[in-house]
């Protein structure tokens, strides 16, 4: 099976994160297929909305370190740079289903999103500083806007994590469902905007999400410190420590 599963629900493209044994981890290959479907989304005119989940029960744990750590090492295109521009940037309606850990930029990538469901066990966490490494996906710009300075600093300078109860009430996410119900959830609700007036609703989504050009800037000067905070001592320290960890 595949590390990324693309289906058709009616007019919802759904992408599932299939790679449980390495809580869903992100490969540059994972990545890749990202980029391709939502890419395809965009084009394909019967596509009206992407729903993003997790299988086995988990969301996504952030960046497959191991595999991560090889790009860095080779020098290598990294599409993960492309998927945070690509998802900034997408213009139809983006719906998340998050069930367990949600981690780096499985939870960066739900600042994107115009619906979030999750389950009360689902936890968030954004650890780029303790790894030595930078805030991605615009998180810096719209985390603040989103939850306020206090909340944003704790989450992304201290590293805290925080439960679904949390995230609710700071307005990240806007339900909390049982893990039964929360497919259901999501894919009503993006069934539900792909029967409304499809002109009207991207419009109206565009006006909602602001200067795309702003975040996009921001996304390219969070990728340009992250590039150089990988190479810092601490990141490959960081680095080093997990893979002999998991060896």
């Amino acid at each position: 099976m595949a590390d990324v599963e693309i289906a058709r629900n009616g007019a919802t493209l759904e992408l599932v994160l299939n790679r449980p044994a390495k809580k869903n981890a992100l490969t540059n290959a994972m990545y890749r297929s990202l980029n391709d479907a939502l890419h395809e989304a965009e084009r394909d005119e019967a596509i009206a909305a992407v729903l993003i989940s997790g299988a086995g029960g988990i969301f996504c744990a952030g960046n497959d370190i191991g595999d991560f750590a090889a790009l860095v090492t080779s020098g290598g295109e990294m599409a993960g740079e492309d998927f945070v521009r690509n998802i900034a940037s997408f213009p139809k309606p983006l719906f998340a289903a998050v069930e367990g850990p949600a981690v780096g930029v499985g939870t960066t990538l739900l600042l994107h999103c115009d619906l979030v469901y999750a389950t009360p066990e689902s936890r968030f966490s954004m650890p780029f500083v303790d790894l030595g490494l930078l805030p991605e996906a615009g998180s810096s710009l719209l985390l603040p806007r989103r939850v306020g300075m206090a909340r944003a600093s704790a989450w992304l300078l201290a590293g805290e994590s925080f439960s679904a109860v949390e995230a609710l009430a700071a307005g990240l996410i806007n339900a909390v469902v049982p893990p039964e119900d929360l497919l259901a959830a999501a894919r009503e609700k993006a069934a539900k905007f792909a029967a409304k007036p499809r002109a009207a609703l991207m419009a109206a989504r565009k006006f909602l999400r602001g200067d795309t050009n702003e975040l996009l800037t921001r996304i390219d000067d969070e990728l340009a410190a992250f590039r150089a905070a990988m190479a810092s001592p601490q990141a490959q320290a960081a680095f080093a420590a997990f893979l002999n960890k998991n060896k």
